[in-house]
Parts: C-alpha cells; sequence; structure tokens
C-alpha cells in the first residue's frame, strides 16, 4: 500500500511538469498541470498496484511517463514524435535488461524482443492494408509497446494488441452519432495504443 501511494505521488508530480515538454512538440494548447497530474497519477497508481515490487516497474513507469507526453501531443497535433518514441524504446529496454540482470529473467528480457518484433511487424502490415489510417508513428508506438508488454507474457501482449482497437471503436462511434468528427476526419490512435496497453497489464499481470 505505501509503494502505490508513494508512487501515485510520484506520477501526480512528474504529471504536472510535463506540460512545457506537450509543449516543445505541439503547437497547440497544451494540458492543464492538474489534467496533466491526474493522468500522471493514474498511470503510475495502476502500473503499482498491477506490478507492486517487481523490478520491471521502474522501466514501466519509465514508459508511463513518456507515454503521458506521447498521448497529449499526439491529442493535440496527431504526432508522436521520433525523439520521444525512442527515448521510450531507450528507457524500456534498459530498464528491462536491469531487470533481467537483477532477476537472472532472460527468458522474460528474450520474449519482451520477441514481442517488440511481432507487434512491429504486425502494425506494419496493418498500416499497409487499403484504407488503413494508421500511421506510422502509431507502428513504431506499438512496436515499442510490445517490449514491455512480453516481458509481462504473450497474454499480455496478444491483450495490449486488441484492447486499442476496443477502445478506440466505441470514442469514433459516439463522436460520429455526435457529429464532432466525419468518416473523413483522422483521429490519433496513440492515446487508445498507451490506454490499452496500460489496461493490458493491468488486467492480466
Amino acid at each position: 500500500m505505501l509503494l502505490t501511494l508513494v508512487v501515485t505521488g510520484l506520477g501526480a508530480g512528474l504529471g504536472a511538469c510535463l506540460p512545457p515538454l506537450v509543449r516543445r512538440y505541439s503547437t497547440a494548447r497544451e494540458p492543464t498541470r492538474p489534467v496533466a497530474a491526474a493522468t500522471g497519477a493514474v498511470a503510475f497508481g495502476l502500473l503499482a498496484v498491477s506490478l507492486d515490487a517487481d523490478p520491471a516497474l521502474p522501466a514501466l513507469l519509465g514508459v508511463a511517463a513518456l507515454g503521458t507526453v506521447l498521448a497529449f501531443v499526439d491529442l493535440a497535433c496527431l504526432r508522436l514524435p521520433d525523439p520521444l518514441v525512442l527515448a521510450m524504446l531507450t528507457v524500456a529496454v534498459g530498464g528491462l535488461t536491469g531487470a533481467a540482470a537483477l532477476t537472472g529473467a532472460g527468458a522474460d528480457l528474450r520474449r519482451a524482443a520477441a514481442a517488440g518484433i511481432a507487434c512491429l511487424a504486425g502494425y506494419v502490415v496493418l498500416a499497409l492494408l487499403p484504407g488503413s489510417r494508421l500511421g506510422f508513428g502509431d507502428v513504431k508506438l506499438g512496436g515499442v509497446l510490445g517490449v514491455p508488454l512480453g516481458w509481462l507474457g504473450w497474454d499480455t501482449v496478444l491483450s495490449g494488441v486488441l484492447l486499442p482497437h476496443l477502445l478506440n471503436g466505441p470514442v469514433a462511434l459516439v463522436l460520429l452519432a455526435s457529429g464532432r468528427i466525419s468518416r473523413e476526419t483522422v483521429l490519433p490512435f496513440g492515446p487508445a495504443l498507451l490506454a490499452g496497453a496500460l489496461l493490458a497489464v493491468t488486467l492480466t499481470a
């Protein structure tokens, strides 16, 4: 319980510091500090509850922090900046490599690498399908998220691949029904990828 409270507070504090970083990558209005703080607290809190003292927790918290920035940037301007995605990959690989060294979980690290490659390949195929609205920023983010999901197991990977579509579909239908978007409107998919990955960890870890 204490760990969860500490990590949740850390997420809130870190989230409150993120709007200037969002502004750096987006010319649109950045989120307010309370919204960013609440988002960070929820993401960090869910990971702490799900993973507890797992050695992989620091790596996933780093991924969540960068993912929060990416989600806000994508919502603002339909971009997933390569430097942030690369930083997420670096944090995931470095953190999980350290966790594997501490615990001897070499098999988990190899599965994480295989899952990242599999997710990247799968999203490339989806992006190339006729009529696909999946951007290559989404493809790269999906591949990176496959790494921490793979560390936790193939069930988590499968959930992390399916849940973004289950989350994004109803949102698009509601926006269409309310007239706020048309069928030609391109919606950001990065937030759904990130929320789906977080939910997958919460449900399967």
